[in-house]
């Protein structure tokens, strides 16, 4: 009786310690969003072979900028690419496996592919500038193609950001 308990225990905390390692779409965002895009993008028809997938990868790197092109890069989906594992997200894929587990695969083989990571959206009405990094405020001069002239302190560039709200940052109505 005793034993039977203890394998179900086991059992139970086994089943619990799966899910919490399966990895979370924040883990690994880039990998999976591509890979469920690239999926959802094939036929029927190619869904089953692999070599058509990598085919089809291929192709649809091509059109990829920004995190998408260096996830190709990561993979072997360029032609400028370095290495390729490219068979470890086409075999899977044809076997239907789910982007989260698809990725799981490639970040073992290689585990920059989940170091990729969208850049987060800054809300210059509701965010306080003097909390963020200067690595921050700076793209948000650069994402509006301005420059900080002789700016060398943080409170250079919150105040040559905050001269430009106006004219860049929208308010809600």
């Amino acid at each position: 009786m005793k034993t039977t308990h203890l394998v179900l225990v086991l059992c139970f905390l086994a089943g619990v310690a799966q899910t919490t390692l399966a990895l979370k779409e924040e883990d690994c965002e880039v990998c999976i969003k591509t890979v469920r895009r690239f999926a959802a993008s094939l036929d029927d028809a190619i869904k089953g072979d692999y070599k058509q997938i990598e085919t089809e990868f291929k192709k649809f790197c091509k059109t990829q900028k920004n995190k998408e092109h260096r996830f190709c890069y990561y993979l072997g989906g360029l032609e400028e690419s370095a290495t390729g594992i490219l068979n470890e997200m086409s075999k899977p894929l044809s076997w239907s496996m789910p982007a989260e587990k698809v990725c799981e695969k490639l970040k073992k083989k290689d585990a920059q592919i989940c170091d990729l990571r969208y850049e987060k959206q800054i809300d210059l009405n509701s965010v306080d500038l003097k909390k963020l990094k200067v690595r921050d405020l700076k793209k948000i001069l650069n994402d509006w193609d301005e420059s900080c002239d002789g700016c060398l302190e943080k409170s250079d560039f919150i105040k040559r950001i905050e001269e430009l709200k106006p004219k860049y940052a929208r308010s809600e109505l």
